[in-house]
């Protein structure tokens, strides 16, 4: 069986995470060295290159398969209010994606990211977790793994996206649980609700919180009684990206609030992960700083699906194309610096 099948398939597979491949990272660094430029004089466009030599294995990475994965679900918390949209537009918007009219079909063609669209259980919300957890331990599992099938083997880059009414209320949930602070500092306007809804958010928040409070802190427990099915299954997919070396980029608040309880645990899960941008979010900056993520961009994008993560590919293009097509000082005839 593919995927979660059990939760200890899941906690074993943070216990022995891979690590970068130092040997190529050095030999990408060493190459940087021997082009036509000041050493360091591209910034993080270097930066770039070296991570993602050191996590495919080569000197000279490439991007010939590229997968945007965009999961989709639905919450139960949304009964209290937390949202400025009903429910049914996750199901509304996910037909949108299907029929190519989303943003990210958009800025997914323009860098050519492999779209794949995973809704799930989107007639069956999640339950409401300011009274009993979110998922039962199977929906969990099931989650997860729905999440590691769409990590194929060969996958050059995986970029993940999420799209669920409700589920900023579930991200500041898992951040409060997993980082501590007050409700306040996690929640935002998400979807754009007034001053109300927010405060109405920080109390749905607050009594989530103080109901979980005796459950384990494991980051299984904290994902299946906090998070929905969409954020259960980007952070499947990311700790199948790191079983399989894969390089990962994250989209804003939500996605990078799947790892908050694992990272907790395992702080090294961030290790194959770039942060694609920093959104409009208040609270997605604060939990970059605690995942110890620095993003590429910070363009005020607040959208979710995977837009910000999308635009930050074209970058790590860029960066790739340096690393590659550029010539050597021997090369050209030039001088190197001494």
């Amino acid at each position: 069986m593919s995927g979660f099948p059990t939760i200890a398939a899941f906690e074993a597979a943070l216990i022995d995470l891979p690590k970068v491949d130092a040997t190529a990272q050095e030999a990408a660094r060493a190459r940087q060295a021997q082009l036509t430029k000041p050493l360091g004089s591209l910034g993080r466009l270097e930066d770039i290159a070296l991570f993602l030599a050191g996590w495919q294995d080569r000197e000279r990475p490439v991007l010939n398969s590229m997968r945007a994965a965009i999961f989709a679900g639905n919450h139960g918390v949304t009964i209290h209010g937390v949202s400025a949209f009903p429910a049914d537009v996750t199901a509304q918007m996910v037909r949108n994606f299907e029929a190519g009219g989303a943003a990210i079909n958009a800025l997914a063609k323009a860098v050519d990211l492999d779209l794949k669209i995973v809704a799930l259980d989107l007639d069956r919300p999640t339950a409401d977790f300011t009274c009993q957890p979110a998922m039962t331990e199977a929906e969990c599992l099931t989650a997860l793994s729905a999440g590691a099938d769409v990590v194929e083997p060969g996958l050059d880059l995986l970029v993940v996206g999420e799209m669920g009414i409700g589920n900023s209320t579930a991200a500041a949930a898992l951040c409060m649980r997993s980082f501590g602070g007050s409700a306040a500092d996690w929640v935002g306007p998400g979807t754009g609700i007034d001053s109300q809804g927010i405060a109405r958010k920080v109390v749905v928040v607050e009594q989530a919180i103080a109901f979980h409070a005796d459950a384990p802190m494991t980051p299984f427990e904290t994902l299946r009684r906090l998070g929905g099915r969409e954020i259960v299954a980007i952070a499947g997919a990311i700790v199948t990206a790191r079983q399989r070396r894969i390089p990962v980029v994250l989209d804003g608040f939500i996605s990078c609030a799947a790892l908050a309880p694992i990272a907790t645990a395992c702080p090294a899960i961030t290790d194959h992960c770039i942060a694609g941008h920093r959104s409009a979010e208040p609270g997605h900056g604060r939990l970059l700083d605690r995942l110890g993520l620095a993003p590429l961009l910070a363009l005020d994008m607040r959208l979710g699906e995977g837009s910000g993560a999308a635009v930050a590919v074209a970058v790590i293009r860029s960066a790739l194309a340096a690393h590659e097509g550029m010539a050597t000082f021997a090369e050209a005839g030039i001088s190197g610096a001494s």
